[in-house]
């Protein structure tokens, strides 16, 4: 079982000198983005594909819509930044996954992280026939799973409940076991939609304390599926079992 703390998730995920990571699924996500952004080399990139919360900049410096200029002075000045697209009332919209694929292929940045799914602070998710927007060239694919989702009854804990359940082989009125969370995570109309043939995949499982018997036996099914997984604790020793 490979364990970290947010502090050491960078080496935990196996991120290189360059990547492009794009987190998807349920909770966690945000977090992840935030603590990437600190512990990355700059310059390193933050953004979204969909849309984020107009409160939650994690403290960076907040660019909207800014010119590939702007851009570049920002990260040369700042290190790390956060660019969103536009903002209305509540929230920050992002950019379309071919923009952050041109700031990859043009070394905008040594790392972009993007948040590509929307899961309404809930726990777990299974995307819609839309979703996820990740970027093609994404050499790193994050699915998040919060701990707290183990052993609720599905309908009670996710966002879309229905298609995680298809995902899942169950009744949406029935508990997310282990088993059946680790069959969505694998699921072609669950976590792995879309991520490009190249990209390493990794399940995260956020918020989790690495001695729960659920959370173990969510990490060994996903074994058994051939699928690598990292446990995050929210605090701790922040030294990462080599990925």
């Amino acid at each position: 079982m490979r364990v970290t703390n947010l502090a050491g998730a960078a080496e935990a995920l196996g991120l290189g000198r360059r990547s492009l990571v794009a987190l998807v699924g349920g909770g966690g996500k945000t977090t992840l983005l935030f603590a990437l952004g600190r512990n990355l080399p700059a310059p390193t990139l933050l953004t979204t594909t969909t849309r984020m919360g107009c409160d939650r900049t994690g403290g960076f410096p907040c660019l909207i819509g800014p010119t590939d200029d702007e851009l570049a002075s920002a990260l040369d000045h700042d290190g790390a930044v956060l660019v969103w697209r536009t903002t209305d009332e509540r929230k920050a919209l992002g950019f379309a996954p071919t923009e952050v694929d041109r700031w990859f292929a043009n070394g905008a940045a040594d790392h972009i992280v993007v948040e590509a799914d929307g899961a309404r602070r809930r726990p777990f998710t299974a995307p819609a026939p839309w979703e996820p927007p990740i970027p093609y060239a994404s050499t790193h694919v994050v699915a998040c799973i919060g701990a707290d989702a183990l052993g609720y009854v599905i309908a009670d804990r996710v966002h879309r409940p229905l298609r995680v359940a298809a995902a899942a082989g169950c009744s949406p009125y029935e508990r997310l076991t282990p088993a059946r969370a680790a069959a969505a995570l694998t699921s072609p109309v669950g976590m792995t939609k879309n991520v490009p043939e190249s990209a390493r995949f990794t399940v995260a499982v956020a918020g989790a304390d690495p001695d729960d018997p659920q959370v173990q036996d969510l990490v060994a099914e996903l074994e058994r599926r051939q699928t690598e997984s990292v446990v995050v604790r929210p605090d701790g020793d922040p030294t990462a079992t080599p990925p």
